[in-house]
């Protein structure tokens, strides 16, 4: 039985009150209340698909045509293994709590699917998928000699940061997570963590900016030896690329990538912070229509090109997707990580990955993009291995004409 919350009554006046995606600098108490209940299990379904009506955003536009993506649609006639049994690939979608799907063969649409009143043009958060997005601007800002090189020490870019964890740290360092840096990644909100406190301060009542919580930690390793996943790295990426490019990261991303990849709708930013004041949350905080993930997909399958451009240099694709190793995420996984891409290192597939359910999976060896939003509920695990068979078998598929 889903548990009861009396604050969701006001909660239709408080949007109204707020107005699409300009959350004011002292929000109604009903939709702090939904802010702090966004991952919750039992709502999420709606929430990673409304997040204009409940933050500050920041807006990446588009612009002229879309790209065109070529369609081929075909029946899900397969099945894979999970947990010592087959299972019809048709049930996929609803036995691992999905969305919407959208499954790409050699640039063709062979399946797309959308789920809980959902369509084209929704736009789902991709939490985490956003570290991959960050990578690529990165990047860009490198094509761009924006940035020098990856070696760069982040300090050079953001002063603030000397003297702090980040001090001696290479922008490398922290694209692999390894910046040697004492923070602890949490997820369970309902307890009081680093990571709690930082998400209530930050993106529920936008009382500090996401990143500025580097300006407080300090070393636990040597730079490059140990691997810590952790969103304040990618926040303090974000605030390096943006202090590069001398623009907001939205903006930058609008120009340089959205609008001539050809993307069919604008994408946006949650932000920390009231109108002029935050900046995008760019370690979990992108939203974007399922179609224009699938884009994101093609264009790193493709190193880089899309719509008839080289958007992103191919060797930084290469680079950024790599397989070196697995990482330390759980016994007998096969995962590992390069700049901001979970990496399969019995494969050529990678992912952007993001919490409770969001994947962009690219596979080169079968010219396979799959896009996945989800709703998992907190610390869903077995949703996860099963997806991950499930893109296995995807990639092995061979659709019937």
């Amino acid at each position: 039985m889903r548990t009861t919350r009396p604050w969701l009554s006001s909660l239709c006046l408080s949007v109204a009150a707020v107005g699409m995606g300009s959350a004011s600098a002292d929000p109604p108490p009903a939709l702090l209340e939904l802010r702090r209940h966004l991952v919750d299990g039992d709502i999420n379904t709606l929430t990673f698909r409304s997040i204009d009506q409940m933050f500050e955003t920041r807006r990446v536009d588009t612009a002229g045509k879309a790209s065109a993506l070529a369609e081929a649609p075909r029946a899900l006639d397969f099945s894979y293994e999970f947990e010592g049994k087959s299972i019809a690939a048709a049930d996929f979608a609803e036995r691992t709590f999905t969305n919407a799907l959208i499954i790409l063969r050699d640039d063709r649409i062979v399946f797309e699917k959308y789920f809980n009143n959902t369509s084209p043009e929704t736009h789902f958060l991709s939490m985490s998928m956003a570290k991959s997005i960050t990578s690529t601007l990165i990047g860009m800002a490198i094509d761009d000699k924006l940035i020098g090189s990856v070696n760069d020490p982040i300090v050079k870019y953001v002063p603030e940061l000397k003297g702090t964890g980040y001090d001696g740290v290479t922008i490398k360092q922290a694209l692999m997570m390894r910046s040697g840096v004492d923070w602890n990644e949490r997820y369970d909100f309902g307890k009081e963590t680093p990571m709690s406190r930082l998400h209530n301060a930050a993106i529920v009542e936008n009382r500090m900016r996401f990143s500025d919580a580097a300006l407080q930690l300090k070393r636990a390793h040597p730079p490059g030896e140990v691997f810590n996943y952790s969103t304040v790295e990618t926040g303090v990426l974000g605030w390096v690329l943006a202090r590069a490019v001398k623009r907001p990261l939205e903006d930058y991303m609008a120009d340089r990538w959205w609008k001539r990849a050809g993307m069919q709708s604008y994408g946006f930013w949650l932000a920390d912070g009231p109108p002029g004041v935050g900046r995008a949350v760019n370690g979990m905080g992108f939203n974007a229509v399922l179609r224009d993930y699938a884009r994101f997909g093609l264009m790193i399958l493709h190193e880089g090109k899309i719509n008839g451009q080289q958007v992103v240099s191919s060797a930084w694709v290469r680079e950024a997707t790599r397989p070196l190793g697995t990482e330390p995420i759980a016994p007998g996984s096969t995962r590992g990580y390069q700049y901001q891409w979970w990496t399969f290192t019995d494969s050529e597939a990678f992912s952007a990955i993001g919490l409770q359910g969001q994947f962009t999976y690219v596979d080169p060896s079968t010219n396979t993009v799959v896009v996945k939003v989800s709703y998992f509920p907190p610390g869903e695990q077995r949703a996860d291995a099963e997806t991950e068979a499930f893109f296995r078998a995807v990639s092995q598929w061979k659709p019937r004409p």
